[in-house]
């Protein structure tokens, strides 16, 4: 396959289960930049929490994908990074999503993320437990006032808790009227909130358009249910060894686990040869 541009997911695929990234990767993208073949990160991940990655594998120059392609910016390095795509939560959904979380669900951790900021209203193990795997800290405010000012785009709300409880809000929310917005989980314990407007796949046929590729010439990598449509829609969708089996399933192909270095063996395979 003549792939041309690659997009891979970073947490339980380019990073291992000790959040240390694939130690054969960074060798491997030098190779694909040598051919003009873009590497582009895409990540659940805030643009601050996907900074220290781009630099150590040294992507800075290539468009990075935050909150499941909700941002999409370039020069990530610079304050004032170029944004080439946004979408935003729909600010009365928001609303209601922290009001149904706090009445109902009152112990589960409400996080809330605008351009490359993480607000919190208080610190808690699952914020310490973020905090450790991102390396950021949050903001602590008032988020009922944030949301009434809006004066800043929201691009994510992720609901933390132990997974039981979060299956619950997952199915409280999915019966709630919210058209606007899409809920997933990208952990047991992690429910995601974005725009019905964001995912991967269409980060995907954005960055296709951008590098003026057909999609048949790209290549996808990812490890979790958020990943399949981006999986389905690439040329060469490439899941982790270590994916579930529904994910697995969705897959033209499977490389090895993120503890063996899978992306960067499905690199040499399949792209470099």
């Amino acid at each position: 396959m003549d792939i041309r541009l690659i997009l891979s997911d970073i947490d339980g695929t380019i990073l291992n289960d000790e959040n240390m990234v694939d130690s054969d990767l960074k060798s491997v993208i030098s190779e694909l930049r040598q051919q003009g073949i873009p590497f582009v990160l895409a990540s659940a991940r805030s643009p601050e929490g996907m900074l220290p990655i781009a630099k150590e594998l040294d992507v800075m120059d290539n468009p990075i994908a935050c909150y499941n392609g909700a941002l999409v910016v370039k020069d990530l390095n610079k304050k004032d990074y170029t944004t080439i795509l946004s979408h935003e939560l729909e600010i009365e959904e928001v609303r209601q999503v922290v009001q149904i979380v706090r009445r109902r669900f009152p112990n589960v951790s409400i996080n809330l993320y605008s351009g490359s900021d993480w607000y919190v209203e208080r610190r808690d193990k699952w914020t310490e437990i973020e905090s450790e795997i991102t390396q950021l800290q949050p903001i602590i405010t008032d988020i009922n006032q944030f949301v009434s000012e809006h004066q800043s785009p929201i691009h994510k709300l992720l609901l933390i808790s132990e997974p039981k409880e979060i299956e619950q809000v997952l199915d409280y929310l999915r019966n709630a009227i919210m058209p606007n917005s899409l809920f997933y989980l990208s952990k047991p314990n992690y429910l995601e909130i974005t725009s019905s407007q964001v995912s991967k796949e269409k980060a995907l046929r954005e960055l296709a358009k951008v590098y003026n590729l057909s999609l048949d010439k790209t290549m996808a990598l990812g490890d979790n249910f958020n990943d399949v449509p981006m999986l389905k829609l690439a040329g060469l969708g490439v899941a982790m060894q270590n994916a579930p089996t529904e994910v697995r399933n969705c897959a033209k192909v499977i490389t090895k686990s993120n503890n063996q270095n899978g992306v960067s063996k499905a690199i040499e395979k399949y792209v470099l040869k």
